[in-house]
């Protein structure tokens, strides 16, 4: 059976580190997702970045598809370049490296 999944996501970006993320993203993205994969960053008013991340999966077996793209050269790269200039939130679900976002409204 085909799943079809949208995921939203939310990280604090470490002071300084914007410049630098938004250039890699444009080196590892294009080898490393084969879904509808967007990434946005914003300075909200307490003068902090973050970054929000919204992508669609569809396929018959998500975990399994997540442990292959765990194991992929190319996005393990891109993780020890990108993670480092991340902050995860305290509060996120167990298991999370970004912060899951309730979705309250989607329109196709």
């Amino acid at each position: 059976m085909r799943l079809s999944v949208t995921c939203n996501s939310v990280e604090h970006l470490v002071i300084g580190n914007q410049n630098h993320l938004v250039r890699s993203q444009h080196d590892f993205l294009p080898g490393v997702w084969k879904h509808n994969y967007s990434i946005f960053l914003r300075k909200l008013p307490d003068g902090e970045y973050y970054l929000f991340s919204y992508f669609e999966y569809t396929g018959t077996d998500f975990a399994a598809d997540c442990d292959r793209m765990a194991a992929d050269p190319v996005t393990q790269k891109w993780w020890s370049v990108c993670m480092p200039c991340q902050e995860p939130f305290a509060d996120r679900a167990e298991g999370e490296w970004w912060a899951g976002m309730k979705e309250i409204f989607h329109h196709v």
